[in-house]
């Protein structure tokens, strides 16, 4: 694209998910001609997934304190992102409703989601390519020239919303159509535009060196840990896999509490799953600590006289995993018996901070954001900009946060401020 000579879009937008239509719309409605670009074989299959397939889409209390950058959070999600969202998604005929302060679609679908934002981009007159991976981007006086794979065949165009066949329909005919396309040849297409926003998510090294930007290294968080009790390695371990227990837990390092948080704990072979572990793993390093109370819905009160009822009724001390009773599940028991054999320590001790050895994460590739990515040392922060005509939005930017639909809310708000910034300089460039 030479000086002078007309581009095919004002904004090309790289990632159909969450962060990337947010921003279609947001270019659309500002009166910018919007391309998204998706490699996957439909646009908005991202979103499917989360929570649980009912879609986490945000948080009544969007504090920037749940942020991996606290003051980044704050400085681009503005004063009131919970009132900002609520109007977007109205304005896309998406109701919601609030489960315990989560925010979720008002019919628990995520594919509700993805309908209503396909609707949002047919009514904005925002293309979609999908089955398409970009290759190479030139910077022009212009804008940008990119050039993209696509199939030869019948790929480009998104099907029809999957509300209106069955989940397993659905899931059948994505899986078959990802086969077709990776059988299918190729060729590319040249696209010429003014802006180009980045938002194809957690995984973006390669997407990163071709518009040659900074790139943090990439990691999974938000997924289980791999954990044993210690001094008793994991041969204890295994059978208590699916075991559920409330329960709150303290991250120590260097022996320090310096997080703590209480919920609902799942064990499994290799350690311990559920939010609460998923949050946890966003803060371990090497070397650390987990004390875990497991009798956490008891007050010290309640289980002192617990204790001393036992003591008094059945042994002075537990000689066997019986001795639990109705306090612990049978395979919690066992390893507890086992752990205050090893240590000696007191009963009440244990149960309140029973102590696990930190391995690292677990299952990371079921993780559910990667940290890393753009730093955000190299953003402007008002526009989500990184150079002239080159926008970013979402988990392609270095920014996590804890489960709750803070990290939606994240890839929602800083699609639209790409949005409106990239569709604004196009307005601004052009006489």
């Amino acid at each position: 694209m030479e000086s002078g000579q007309g581009a095919d879009y004002d904004v090309a937008i790289m990632g159909g998910g969450a962060s990337g239509l947010a921003a279609a719309i947001a270019s659309a409605r500002s009166g910018a001609r919007v391309l998204v670009i998706e490699r996957d074989i439909e646009i908005g299959t991202s979103l499917l997934a989360t929570g649980n397939g009912r879609c986490n889409l945000s948080n009544d209390h969007l504090h920037p304190e749940h942020y991996l950058h606290p003051e980044a959070a704050r400085a681009v999600m503005g004063a009131s992102p919970e009132a900002e969202l609520a109007d977007f998604f109205a304005s896309i005929g998406l109701p919601t409703t609030s489960i315990d302060g989560w925010r979720y679609p008002l019919t628990k679908r995520a594919a509700s989601v993805q309908a209503a934002l396909l609707a949002a981009c047919k009514r904005e007159q925002v293309a979609l390519l999908c089955a398409s991976t970009l290759e190479r981007a030139q910077k022009t006086r212009d804008g940008w020239i990119l050039e993209v794979r696509v199939p030869e065949g019948d790929f480009t165009a998104s099907p029809a919303s999957s509300a209106s066949s069955g989940v397993s329909e659905s899931v059948a005919r994505r899986r078959a159509r990802r086969r077709a396309l990776a059988a299918a040849p190729t060729v590319l297409k040249r696209i010429c535009a003014h802006c180009a926003i980045l938002a194809v998510g957690g995984r973006s090294a390669a997407a990163c060196s071709i518009f040659d930007l900074e790139h943090e290294p990439e990691e999974p968080v938000l997924c289980p840990i791999a954990c044993e009790p210690k001094d008793l390695g994991g041969s204890m371990w295994a059978p208590l896999d699916g075991l559920r227990i409330a329960a709150s837990v303290q991250l120590l390092r260097l022996g320090q509490p310096i997080y703590e948080e209480a919920g609902e704990l799942l064990f499994r072979p290799y350690g311990i799953s559920g939010i609460m572990a998923f949050n946890l793993s966003r803060r371990i390093q090497a070397a650390d600590e987990l004390a875990v109370d497991l009798v956490a819905c008891l007050t010290d009160e309640a289980l002192g006289r617990d204790l001393a009822w036992r003591a008094q009724n059945l042994a002075p001390k537990p000689d066997q995993a019986s001795w639990f009773t109705g306090l612990l599940a049978p395979a919690l028991a066992d390893v507890v018996l086992a752990a205050l054999h090893k240590s000696g320590k007191p009963v009440h001790e244990l149960v309140r901070s029973f102590p696990l050895k930190v391995l690292g994460r677990a299952e990371e590739r079921s993780a559910q954001i990667h940290r890393g990515g753009i730093p955000l040392s190299t953003v402007d922060l008002k526009t989500l900009c990184l150079r002239s005509g080159l926008y970013a939005a979402g988990e392609v930017l270095d920014q996590d946060a804890d489960c709750g639909g803070f990290n939606l809310a994240w890839a929602w708000i800083s699609g639209l401020r790409a949005g409106y910034a990239a569709a604004h300089a196009v307005k601004v460039r052009l006489p």
